[in-house]
Parts: structure tokens; sequence; C-alpha cells
């Protein structure tokens, strides 16, 4: 089965996740599928916080990946953040 899920990386009191699609049974900093975005939870100045391929996201979960609930939450926080993309123009 596929995960979506978070890998650690970064410094030492820094971390840094990517969001990726791996299989179930890999370790967590392990081997993966594929890369579908970043989160830096201490990310300061004009640096980005939270970046999700959303539509490589929608391809996962069609094919049967589970989201971690850590990664259904940052996926839902980008889509929140992001609605004037996403809504189409008001004629």
């Amino acid at each position: 089965m596929v995960v979506i899920r978070l890998t650690r990386g970064g410094a030492k009191k820094r971390p840094f996740y990517h969001i990726v699609a791996a299989h179930k049974q890999s370790r967590r900093d392990g081997q993966f599928i594929e890369r579908l975005g970043h989160y830096n939870p201490i990310a300061a100045g004009n640096e980005m916080p939270l970046k999700v391929a959303v539509d490589r996201v929608d391809f996962w979960k069609q094919r049967g990946a589970a989201l971690s609930p850590t990664v259904a939450r940052l996926v839902k926080q980008y889509a929140a953040a992001q609605p004037a993309a996403a809504q189409p123009a008001a004629a």
C-alpha cells in the first residue's frame, strides 16, 4: 500500500519536512516513490513554509494512497490558503 507522509530533513533543532508518496513498509526517511512538496515549520522572512503539488496528491489518492493525519491537515491548510488560484473567474 502507498501512503503519503512526511520525511524529516534539515539540521538538529531546524526541522524541514518533505511530503512524499512511499510504500507503507519503508522507513520514515527511507525510499520513496515521488516527492510531492515540502513543509518548513520555522520558515522566516519570505521563505515559503508550505508547498504542495495538490494535483499529484489527488493522483495518488485516486490510486488508493492513504494520507497521514499530519499530511491531510497540511493539504487542507494549503488548499484554504490558495482560494484565488482554485476559483474560476466570475463573469
